[in-house]
């Protein structure tokens, strides 16, 4: 099967198409014919030498997949070889098959196509492990959604609206602050012209918010401890701009704050299989109903997985990008 495959740790120019057998689903996988693979920033990191897939995955690129199920291990259940399905998957994602553990298979919407489906899977284990799971967000509480252009952006804003928050978020340019509103963000801020602590602190008359998603890190986490109110939580799971910071403690302290963290890759089965029970109970009939939906940008073919990758080091995506077999 083709794949693709990395000559060293790079830019987009050191992936190219390759070749590697068809994976042999264990007892408790699914094999998938991929039709569809979403892109996502830590396929950037892992290509640039950055982020190492865990021991037990593939090496190759892609944690998120749509497509129909060729082959079934012998103790997997609820699935059969034929239905249409996206997965999270460790690794693997940008081949022609994939196998994935069967608890992380969700059957695809009927109003959602295998190109929209291949950019579900990350996002939105991610957003409701981090925000419903962990942090059990509640209804009128404020939370402040950095990157509302990216695919976690996108997925978070939909996500807090549907359940009742205000929404707050940032973004680099007036066309995405448009977008964000239109995906339901009650404030959408230009960081590049606006100092998004001082207009949430102006919102919110000076009181803040309850809960902070942030990708960027750097700069932004002393300013996000700043603006969350007493018994708030920082969430990260990005550094865009650093991951190394200085904070003051005194201002985690007085405020009994709470900061954390999490990358989805090397969770636990478990733990994944509890995720995507709770997406399939109460997110799936919310796309069903089209009250929530995967923002699709662009799509590149297989081939052009180089045009995909640059289009995404520019930034020019709102939502997200998938590759197309």
């Amino acid at each position: 099967m083709k794949v693709v495959e990395i000559k060293k740790p790079g830019g987009p120019e050191v992936l190219y198409i390759g070749s590697r057998p068809v994976p042999k689903p264990k007892k408790n996988e699914v094999l998938i014919k991929v039709k569809a693979a979403g892109i996502n920033k830590p396929d950037i990191l892992q290509r640039n030498g950055e982020y190492p897939p865990p021991k037990d995955a593939s090496d190759v690129l892609g944690l998120e997949v749509s497509g129909e199920i060729t082959e079934l291990g012998s103790e997997t259940k609820n699935f059969k070889k034929g239905d249409k399905i996206c997965a999270l998957v460790s690794g693997g994602g940008y081949s022609e098959y994939c196998a994935a553990p069967y608890t992380q298979c969700l059957p695809i919407p009927k109003n959602i196509s295998f190109e929209e489906a291949a950019t579900m899977p990350e996002t939105f284990f991610t957003i409701w492990f981090n925000l419903f799971i962990r942090s059990k967000i509640e209804k009128k509480q404020k939370i402040l959604i950095h990157g509302g252009s990216s695919g976690i952006g996108t997925t978070a804003i939909q996500f807090a609206k549907n359940f009742g928050l205000e929404v707050f978020t940032t973004t680099r340019t007036d066309k995405k602050v448009a977008n964000c509103k239109e995906l339901g963000a009650d404030y959408a801020i230009n960081s590049e012209k606006i100092d998004f602590e001082e207009f949430v602190k102006k919102k919110t008359n000076t009181k803040g918010v309850d809960f902070i998603l942030d990708i960027v890190g750097g700069s932004y986490v002393q300013k996000n401890i700043n603006i969350l109110k007493r018994n708030g939580t920082l969430i990260n799971i990005g550094w865009l701009t650093g991951s190394i910071v200085n904070i003051n403690l005194l201002m985690i302290m007085l405020k009994r704050l709470t900061l954390t963290g999490s990358t989805l890759r090397i969770g636990s089965l478990e733990e994944k299989e509890k995720i995507a029970k709770g997406l399939k109970q109460h997110i799936w009939p919310l796309v069903e109903k089209k009250k929530i939906k995967p923002i699709l940008c662009k799509t590149f073919p297989f081939d052009k997985v180089k045009d995909a990758h640059i289009y995404m080091d520019k930034g020019l995506h709102f939502g997200k990008i998938a590759l197309i077999f």
